[in-house]
């Protein structure tokens, strides 16, 4: 399976935002841990709404969580 064209800061920001785990992010953006894990490593697309609420969780704009890899 070829990876995603994007890639994403969600780890670096679960970090930052008190060592956060997957499951609490999953739990503030409605979906569960194994989304939150496979959108993290690369393994599966956000809607854009789950994209936008984790950026909004983390209080960054989207462009900030995620990038889109040209090429």
């Amino acid at each position: 399976m070829a990876a995603l064209p994007f890639s994403n800061e969600i780890r670096t920001l679960r970090f930052l935002n008190g060592e956060m785990t997957q499951g609490e992010l999953g739990e503030r953006v409605g979906v569960t841990r194994q989304t939150i894990a496979a959108i993290e490593q690369g393994r599966y697309s956000p809607s854009l709404e789950v994209a936008f609420r984790i950026a909004q969780v983390f209080g960054k704009p989207l462009e900030d969580v995620f990038t889109w890899e040209t090429g």
